[in-house]
């Protein structure tokens, strides 16, 4: 048993076939397919069900993936302490969160990786219950995600603020005079909201409906950046974050405050109590806490 062969799993489950899995590992697909039947050979087990094609995993299988994602987490986080001793960050940073919030997670990354320039980032957009689930999967090293139904036993947490509301339009179609704008006027205009289902979107309509409103929701999609396709083309206007620096995406687009709107959960940085969690993921999560809170003297930053 290597390291490659289990990564070849972590693959074929990633992508739920196994030529997208062999493309991801860049081998051949035969190859891919030996690798993992020597697999099940050591281990005398049968891992993967097959057919023509992948019919996913047994039940020894998907227990010896969940093995598997913290072996090779524990790998990561053994290259990563080997790097943090010769004085360097180094890896490959799996961060998951939520789509909108006020908090434009740029500005934490620059820093970030100014200081850290062999660090690598990938982000996922997920709800605050699939980071929560990958945060205790092992699949994830960081979360930001609303924190009304978080179990602080589990996650440490460095709260980032609450998240205000505002309408994202195009001046060049869509005109507004007031400096702000009520939930009537919002309601009377065509909008382009997030799936039903979302935390962000329940606190909308909750909002809406508290107030005996029932907008025009023209285009829903759980991508903001379909959305912003939908205000530029001039079909909707958008209940999005402000200062999340979405207006800054071209010259024709304007946030204006909602009065009174604001998504009612609180919005933090998780990161996994338990073991293993890797030594890069730490680093991060204390320069975050750095980057926010620089001394001890004066209380954190509230980003809204």
């Amino acid at each position: 048993m290597d390291i490659k062969q289990l990564k070849f799993l972590v693959a074929l489950d990633q992508s739920r076939h196994f030529g997208q899995a062999a493309a991801l590992c860049h081998i051949t697909q035969p190859t891919l397919s030996m690798r993992l039947r020597n697999l099940e050979d050591e281990l005398g087990l049968v891992l993967v069900t097959r057919g023509q094609r992948f019919e996913g995993f047994t039940e020894a299988g998907e227990r010896i993936l969940a093995w598997t994602r913290t072996l090779l987490a524990a790998y990561d986080g053994l290259q990563a302490e080997a790097a943090n001793c010769r004085g360097r960050i180094v890896g490959s940073l799996r961060i998951g969160m939520v789509p909108l919030s006020s908090f434009n997670l740029m500005d934490l990354l620059k820093p970030l990786i100014d200081s850290y320039p062999l660090l690598q980032v990938q982000l996922s957009s997920l709800s605050s219950e699939q980071v929560t689930d990958g945060l205790s999967r092992n699949q994830l090293d960081l979360g930001i995600c609303y924190l009304d139904q978080i179990n602080r036993s589990y996650f440490e947490v460095i709260e980032l603020g609450t998240t205000r509301l505002g309408l994202l339009f195009d001046t060049r179609h869509f005109a507004f005079t007031n400096p702000s704008l009520s939930w009537e006027a919002i309601a009377a205009l065509p909008l382009g909201l997030l799936s039903q289902g979302m935390h962000y979107r329940q606190s909308i309509d909750l909002s809406l409906r508290s107030r005996g409103l029932h907008p025009l929701s023209l285009i829903e999609s759980d991508s903001t950046y379909q959305l912003v396709q939908g205000v530029c083309a001039g079909l909707c206007c958008a209940i999005m974050p402000l200062d999340h620096g979405l207006e800054g995406l071209s010259e024709h687009l304007r946030l204006l405050p909602i009065s009174d709107a604001s998504i009612h959960a609180p919005v933090g940085l998780l990161l996994r109590r338990s073991e293993p969690r890797s030594a890069l993921a730490e680093q991060c999560f204390d320069a975050v806490r750095q980057l926010l809170w620089p001394s001890p003297i004066h209380p954190p930053l509230e980003l809204t």
